[in-house]
This record gives structure tokens, sequence and C-alpha cells, in this order.
């Protein structure tokens, strides 16, 4: 059985102030009534439309307001979604709206309905997001997600005797060039040396063949 009802107060999914609505008899006398979210639609009642029109135009300016400051505040945050993931970066499960809401809430005391963030699919993957919020039917806005992994990334196991095998060819090559160096270095005085002999001897013999044929014209 439906019964004719006075909205006093906005009832998300039902109506806001001063709406007309019909809802079930048990709903309205248990709920209703009791919480003072409606009042019966009589002769009487009616009179409190206006009233109730006004607390409606006052309210929405309210929040119009409110949502239009929070617009440009959140646009200027980062939040921050840490979440777990496997070895290969993958994630376990996905970033959802309701997941969104409560880090807003943890990280910068903002309560926002999760309806009001837009996702049009569950993020499932590592990475910087920007997520369309709907504050108000006339405003909306865009918020920065950053899904880091809870788990490090750990570097190939091959990598490290890979690296240390070059760091021990290094050192052998270097005492090798050193030991050429070296064995360079002591061969020069002797080439040095041999080198002079050579001149020595080149200087004698032309002093030798004059005194020879000197004799024998004698």
């Amino acid at each position: 059985m439906k019964t004719e009802v006075i909205l006093t107060h906005n009832i998300v999914g039902l109506g806001a102030e001063s709406d007309q609505v019909k809802v079930a008899a048990g709903y309205a006398r248990n709920f209703l009534f009791p919480q003072r979210l409606a009042i019966p639609l009589t002769q009487a009642n009616r009179r409190h439309i206006e009233a109730l029109k006004r607390k409606r135009a006052e309210r929405e300016a309210h929040e119009f307001n409110t949502m239009t400051e929070l617009a440009k505040g959140v646009q200027k945050l980062i939040c921050v979604m840490k979440v777990k993931t496997g070895d290969d970066g993958k994630m376990f499960g996905s970033v959802t709206s309701g997941m969104i809401a409560d880090e807003l809430k943890h990280q910068f005391d903002i309560s926002l309905d999760k309806k009001k963030i837009h996702l049009e699919h569950p993020i499932k993957v590592i990475g910087e997001y920007e997520v369309e919020l709907h504050l108000h039917s006339d405003v909306k806005s865009t918020l920065k997600v950053h899904v880091q992994s809870l788990t490090p990334i750990t570097a190939p196991a091959e990598a490290a005797p890979a690296a240390k095998l070059e760091e021990g060819k290094k050192p052998r090559t270097e005492k090798r060039g050193k030991h050429v160096e070296a064995e360079k270095a002591e061969a020069a005085p002797e080439a040095k040396e041999k080198k002079s002999h050579a001149k020595g001897e080149k200087a004698e013999r032309p002093a030798k063949g004059k005194y020879e044929k000197k004799g024998k014209t004698e």
C-alpha cells in the first residue's frame, strides 16, 4: 500500500525538500515520520511547502558554494594509493572509488561520497591517473591519483654474477698493462746502451782504416 508524503529533508534517491512523493505506508510510518524526514500530505501541511522550498534553495546554494571551493582545492592534491603487487609489479585486485574515498578521508580529512568519484573501470595497473569527480550537478573536478606498489621490485639474480665477472677481469687487465709498461721501461736503457755502443764502433772504424792505409804507403 502506498501513501503520499511531503519530504522535509533531501533524501538521495527519493527527493528533496518540498517534493511530494509516494512511498510504502510502512516505510513512511516506521522511518520517515519518526525521523522527521517527511510529513503526511494533508491540506494543513501544504502550507509548509513554501517554507520547505526556501529551505531547499538555501541548502542547494550552500552545497554549490562548498563544492565549488572543494573543486578548486582538490585539483592541487595528489592521493597516493599503496597496493600489494607481485614481484613483476602486477597488482593483486584493483583500486575502486570506495578505496579512493577512504584515502581522501585518511590523507586529507575530506569526506566525499564514493558515488561522486567517477571511475569508468576499476584501476588495475600501477601508475598515475586523473580521476573525474562529480561533486555537484553543476560542479566537476579532477583528482590526481598515484597508485604505488608496496612490494619493492628486485633486480634479476643473474645481474650480480655478471657484474662480479666484469669486476674480476678489470684488475687483471690493469695489472697486465702495468707489467708491460714496466718491461718497456726496463728495456729502454738497454736499447740506449746498444745504440750508443753501435755508434762508438762506427766512430772507431774510419780511424783504424786511416792508420792501415798510411802504413802501406810507407
